[in-house]
């Protein structure tokens, strides 16, 4: 190809994960091109642009959000690439995040935070193909863990809601009219749940509205409803009231990769029309699940103890000093309400703060073991190990791969 590589850029710009994966795009053309991208600013679902019936282009990548969009991209006969997998039936390659790695995540916040009752916030059934798996995966996760998980999900107005079988999910389906309909169907339904409980919400949308109808509702969050959304929008995260604890999915690390397999693509490699799924960069906790939901009040002060002072080497009988408990009962009680010893709970601590130090910054492992409160380096990497499956630089160096 000895012209510049002209490159479709059909994604929109106004929301967060859009915009994330405009900048991954845009660090490829930098690294690796250049590339004439073809891009105009705009919103999901918008109608394709007038020039590309015309346009004499080499590859496209495009959020896909309607079947005239797809038609418009496969009739220029280039390469394409979709990044937002909402039809079922296109022959092109998805690349995309895993929502089974998303909602694990989730759960296990959500856990983590003492809660034994879950439920998942959606926008309807069948609307959006990666949203109803979230759903699914997230039920899956928490009866797979013996728990039940309350579903709120919108069907269209006058619509009756699908008939359940007695082992489904409860389902709960507003009439989706409006904001003030949707948004009083959602505070009847937080009216109506058990508390304390942990709600998913299918995307970050989806949690702010969530945390408006608790507040509606009379219902106090994070204290009786811990929320967490999907996408880490760091508008609607902070517009929330209290802030919004979300996963950031890395939508810049989504379309460096997208856009380095278009250019295999279009140097005419063949690939699998196969979707491709990525893990996403984490959870980004903030005081709308900052919750301890354990009636024992000399227990949730040892986690949070735990929680706050982990990473400073701290042990067992410091909890315990703490607390001036004796150790045999603090451990038994710790034991059977979180189903993991004082030293698990340390261990796991340390541990999530490791994974961000090796993902966020480029420290030696010296110096992360000290930042986490590790004897030594080679202790680290050892307990790393165990737990993992793989040596801290090998961790970092997949995810840089990634």
């Amino acid at each position: 190809m000895n012209r510049v590589p002209r490159v479709a850029v059909l994604i929109e710009s106004s929301r967060a994960f859009g915009r994330g994966l405009l900048q991954g795009i845009a660090d490829y053309s930098r690294h690796h091109g250049p590339w004439s991208m073809y891009f105009e600013p705009q919103g999901l679902g918008v109608a394709p642009p007038s020039w590309l019936s015309n346009w004499d282009g080499d590859g496209i990548l495009a959020r896909i959000d309607d079947q005239r969009m797809a038609d418009a991209v496969l009739a220029t006969g280039c390469p394409v690439l979709d990044l937002r997998g909402r039809l079922t039936n296109l022959e092109v390659p998805f690349f995309g995040i895993s929502n089974d790695v998303i909602t694990r995540l989730v759960f296990d916040h959500l856990r983590d935070c003492g809660l034994r009752r879950f439920g998942f916030c959606g926008i309807g059934v069948g609307q959006i193909r990666m949203l109803d798996q979230r759903r699914e995966f997230f039920v899956r996760h928490v009866q797979a863990a013996g728990f039940q998980c309350d579903v709120f999900v919108g069907v269209p107005h006058k619509q009756k809601p699908p008939r359940r079988k007695a082992s489904d999910p409860q389902l709960t389906n507003p009439l989706a009219i409006d904001w003030e309909t949707e948004q009083e169907a959602l505070a009847d339904w937080v009216r109506s749940l058990p508390k304390p409980i942990g709600i998913m919400a299918c995307h970050d949308p989806r949690g702010y509205q969530l945390v408006d109808a608790c507040r509606r509702a009379g219902v106090r969050v994070p204290e009786q409803v811990a929320v967490v959304g999907v996408d880490n929008d760091a508008v609607l995260c902070s517009m929330s009231d209290p802030p919004l604890t979300s996963v950031d999915p890395d939508g810049q690390k989504v379309g460096y990769a997208a856009a380095e397999y278009l250019d295999r693509m279009m140097h005419g490699e063949q690939v699998p029309p196969s979707p491709i799924l990525l893990e996403p960069k984490g959870l980004v906790a903030r005081r709308s699940s900052d919750m301890l939901a354990i009636d024992d009040p000399e227990l949730r002060e040892a986690i949070r103890y735990i929680r706050d002072h982990a990473c400073e080497g701290i042990r067992v009988p410091d909890v315990v000093k703490h607390l001036a408990m004796s150790r045999s009962v603090f451990e038994r009680r710790f034991r059977r309400f979180l189903g993991r010893t004082p030293k698990d709970e340390m261990l796991r601590v340390q541990l999530v703060q490791a994974k961000q130090l090796l993902i966020e910054t480029d420290l030696q492992m010296a110096e992360i073991a000290r930042r986490t409160g590790f004897a030594s380096d080679k202790y680290f990497s050892d307990a790393f190990w165990h737990q993992t499956g793989q040596r801290p630089t090998a961790y970092r160096e997949s995810l840089r791969r990634k």
